[in-house]
């Protein structure tokens, strides 16, 4: 270890550590020799990435302006036939996000109207801003009740700003999409299934506002999401429909029975009014004849009165 030790230290004395500005110390190794160690703390490693990095940003940043110089002396070498491919017009729904050579270039998004880029070094990308519609389409979801249904859905959205956009996600329509999918799966998975048919609107909100967080990192605004259909498996649409059929059965049954207790009630009543006046019992038929004529006039019904009837019970009684 000795012998090492000393070979190391031998090594170390043909360096010079002034000529690499690196800060050495000297530590003794047992057998009276003294070798050097590298003292040199991690923020001048640092520093010293730091200033590779500003020389290249220096060096990159003087290549720029070199080729924006030479792009200005072609289009002025090519005038006018440089001006048609250095204007450029986007609607008044559009906006046109430049780089330049690489780098987004300031002020923001252009346009509507006409912008002006650089030939060769400029290039752009046109954004549409008007409102898109997005069919979901139909997603296989099991609910909090295992109940298996498949739900469709519409997004409204629009991009809100251009630049963002562009730069901070790839595809950000694309995205969306995606995201609007995985949101509805997600959604309908935490209810259970009547909610789900009695609650759209509740849900459609919820919606709405979970996507809006999310992509508003990517220059999106969710404006509206609407349930346009839950599909439910056969089985249970006849289950549901037997269920509904028997439950209309059973009020219905309840509603005839109510209607005969009243009705009944409604008898007693009109037989004690005729017990109390005979002459009620006499109009009563007259008024059954007339209803009879009136319908069928075939048929004439004409009731004996019950008067002769009497004199004809009271008659034999006597005999």
């Amino acid at each position: 270890m000795l012998h090492v030790l000393s070979k190391v230290a031998k090594f170390e004395s043909r360096v010079n550590p002034t000529d690499m500005s690196i800060p050495m110390t000297t530590m003794s190794n047992g057998n009276g020799s003294t070798i050097q160690i590298n003292t040199r703390p991690d923020d001048i490693i640092q520093n010293r990435i730091v200033g590779v990095e500003e020389n290249t940003q220096e060096a990159s940043n003087t290549c720029k302006n070199v080729l924006v110089i030479l792009s200005w002396v072609i289009m002025i070498l090519t005038m006018p036939f440089s001006l048609l491919v250095c204007f450029k017009v986007v609607q008044e729904y559009e906006r046109a996000v430049i780089f330049r050579l690489g780098r987004l270039l300031s002020g923001g998004a252009k346009g509507p109207g006409m912008f002006f880029i650089l030939p060769c070094v400029d290039n752009y990308a046109r954004v549409d801003l008007r409102t898109r519609t997005y069919d979901v389409p139909p997603q296989e979801v099991l609910t909090k009740d295992s109940v298996t249904v498949s739900v469709d859905a519409v997004v409204y959205y629009r991009v809100n700003n251009a630049t963002i956009s562009i730069t901070n996600v790839e595809n950000a329509h694309h995205s969306t999409k995606l995201l609007a999918q995985t949101t509805l799966r997600n959604t309908m998975g935490t209810r259970p299934l009547h909610e789900i048919l009695s609650e759209r609107e509740t849900i459609s909100g919820n919606m709405q506002v979970a996507l809006d967080e999310a992509t508003d990192a990517w220059g999106i605004k969710v404006e509206r999401v609407e349930i346009k259909d839950v599909r439910l498996p056969v089985q249970l649409q006849r289950a549901m429909a037997a269920e509904a059929e028997a439950a209309r059965e059973a009020r219905a049954k309840v509603i005839a029975a109510e209607g005969e207790q009243k009705a009944s009630r409604a008898l007693r009543e009109a037989s004690e009014v005729i017990g109390d006046s005979p002459a009620a019992l006499q109009l009563r038929y007259l008024q059954t004849l007339n209803t009879i004529s009136s319908e069928k006039n075939s048929t004439i019904v004409f009731p004996l009165p019950i008067d002769m009837l009497t004199y004809f019970m009271k008659a034999s009684a006597k005999d």
